[in-house]
């Protein structure tokens, strides 16, 4: 195949090439045959699929540690799509390093730390600040949004190895080892999860033993909601999904970028196949053909972990129905927004997809999809082996069902807390976090990470669950619980989120785009804040804007203003 590529690349290089009447070159940007060879041995025998290009783009990073020039354009030409879609694809994610001709590569290794909430909180701005003195000038060292391990903050990310609670010193000594491995955590394999009853629920449903219909109505009584954050009820959207004609697809989002969220990781690497059992039998319901579980990048346990696991239940016959695969993402928080995650998977960038039609009737390389998260496929298996009742008489303050609370901040005892739907802020933090951490008093919380808004402690007897906070111009999303105290300014932790959303918007929509960038200047100008001009700006992005980021992105903000005057820079 090399040989072929390398004739391809000759004979476009030079279109007379072999000819009587040769030309000396062809117009545009040369392709280098000695980039393609290289660059199609790296690909070997995988699919030039356009909708591969991200999964290319890794295996060039990986390799190299950088997407140069040459390799992109030689990807181009071996995948036969213009030079510029690679690029502009590449650019868009943030894991991918791109140099162009005549730019110095960046060095050999690369430490990326946590600059979100949690971890500012925890002293990640003073370890971004000295940690590149104590690493030298071979190490390059960057902030990067929220890794999923709020509860450990600070968290730093050595190559693919990601150092939990960490220091300087600790970092400095990892780089000096080159520690850069991710550690695959004693999980939950196939053998252990069939031997206490793992896969009977799936069984059922292959040997005919239950009805579709019978089965998606059964998660619609239990109250079984969407808990990445939109709360759809997951039973009613199978059965939409069924309405349309097929062939129907199906995508796990396991792209959980909230920052303050840790839920999926969590489960992911103890009891996967619980989660993977959830995820066949919602495939065999909806009768999707293939399955795509889109993994965020960093998660690279998870994805290791997926590897590993996934070949068993072909080999074990527990997939028949479906083909499953995974996709892996590059580093973009927008990838988690549905439609935003279903164009990453097709090899695109992640820009969210405007509605109608939704992605249950026109979603996945144009078929009906269905899109469900990790934690609510989790929860299938168990529901369906002890009812629906079961499920639905969790709860409490009139609530139902069981949710995982992520929790970090200012608690004693941070993590993932399974908990009855509607505890508490109160309830959760003295019950399952064993009260606030010594020395901190109670101020306020993030009830739904960073998009959710902030809420003072005399708001502390709301019951978080869906549709409960809405009054409150807040909501709770993926539960994701970040704690503040006496020691933190609620006008910086508006400040630090809304520079998250900076980050990450994809730059689709002016309102968003410009909208978080203008707030961003205007709270950190170190002037007084102007309330009137920070309200209309945050009404237009709330109206304007195409998708959830920029919509919600003005809600710590607001809140801010109306719970926190006092922090607020007057």
């Amino acid at each position: 195949m090399a040989d072929a590529d390398i004739e391809k690349a000759r004979r476009f290089r030079n279109p007379g090439f072999g000819r009587r009447q040769a030309t000396p070159h062809s117009k545009g940007r040369q392709i280098d045959p000695d980039a393609v060879a290289e660059v199609s041995s790296l690909l070997a025998e995988a699919p030039r699929d356009r909708a591969l290009l991200i999964e290319h783009l890794h295996l060039i990073q990986d390799r190299y540690g950088c997407l140069s020039a040459r390799d992109l354009h030689a990807l181009a030409h071996l995948m036969n799509i213009p030079q510029a879609e690679a690029f502009e694809v590449a650019s868009f994610y943030a894991h991918f390093d791109i140099v162009m001709e005549g730019e110095s590569p960046p060095p050999p290794l690369t430490i990326r730390v946590c600059d979100s909430l949690s971890c500012e909180m925890a002293g990640a701005k003073k370890i971004l600040e000295d940690l590149p003195g104590a690493v030298g000038a071979e190490v390059r060292v960057i902030r990067a949004p929220c890794m999923g391990r709020c509860d450990k903050a600070p968290v730093a990310e050595v190559g693919h190895k990601h150092h939990t609670e960490t220091t300087i010193a600790r970092l400095a000594e990892a780089a000096r080892a080159r520690d850069v491995q991710p550690v695959i955590p004693d999980y939950q394999a196939l053998d252990a999860y069939c031997a206490e009853g793992g896969y009977s629920q799936l069984q059922r449903c292959l040997e005919g033993a239950v009805d579709p219909d019978a089965l998606a109505e059964e998660i619609d009584e239990s109250n079984l909601r969407g808990l990445g954050g939109a709360g759809f009820k997951t039973g009613l959207k199978w059965k939409l999904v069924r309405q349309v004609q097929g062939p129907r697809l199906m995508a796990v989002n396991g792209d959980e970028g909230e920052p303050g969220t840790i839920k999926d990781l969590h489960y992911l690497t103890r009891k996967p196949h619980q989660f993977l059992e959830g995820m066949l039998i919602a495939a065999w319901v909806v009768e999707a053909e293939q399955v795509y579980i889109y993994m965020r990048d960093e998660y690279p346990e998870v994805l290791q972990i997926l590897a590993n696991e996934i070949p068993k239940l072909h080999a074990a016959g527990l997939s028949p129905h479906t083909e499953i695969i995974v996709r892996r993402g590059a580093g973009a928080y927008i990838c988690g927004e549905e439609s935003a995650m279903i164009e990453s998977i097709e090899g695109k960038r992640g820009l969210p997809r405007h509605r109608p039609p939704f992605v249950a009737q026109v979603g996945l390389f144009g078929r009906p999809t269905l899109v469900n998260n990790v934690e609510t496929l989790y929860w299938v298996p168990e529901i369906l082996a002890r009812g629906a009742d079961w499920f639905r008489s969790q709860g409490r303050h009139g609530r139902s069902g069981l949710r995982s609370y992520s929790v970090s901040g200012r608690v004693k005892n941070p993590g993932v807390k399974l908990a009855p739907a509607g505890v508490t802020i109160r309830e959760l933090i003295n019950e399952y976090c064993g009260g606030m951490a010594d020395g901190h008093v109670f101020k306020g919380y993030l009830p739904g990470g960073a998009s959710g808004g902030i809420l003072p402690a005399r708001l502390d007897s709301i019951p978080l669950d869906f549709d409960t906070l809405q009054e409150y111009d807040c909501f709770i999303g993926s539960a994701a619980i970040v704690v503040l105290s006496d020691a933190d300014n609620a006008a910086d932790a508006a400040l630090n989120l809304m520079r998250f959303f900076e980050d990450e918007s994809c730059g689709q929509c002016t309102p968003c785009r410009a909208g978080t960038e203008k707030a961003v200047k205007l709270m950190s100008s170190g002037q007084p804040w102007d309330r009137p001009l920070l309200e209309e700006l945050s009404a237009v992005m709330m109206d304007a804007s195409i998708c959830g980021l920029g919509q919600a992105a003005p809600n710590p903000l607001l809140s801010v203003l109306k719970h926190f005057p006092e922090d607020v820079p007057s």
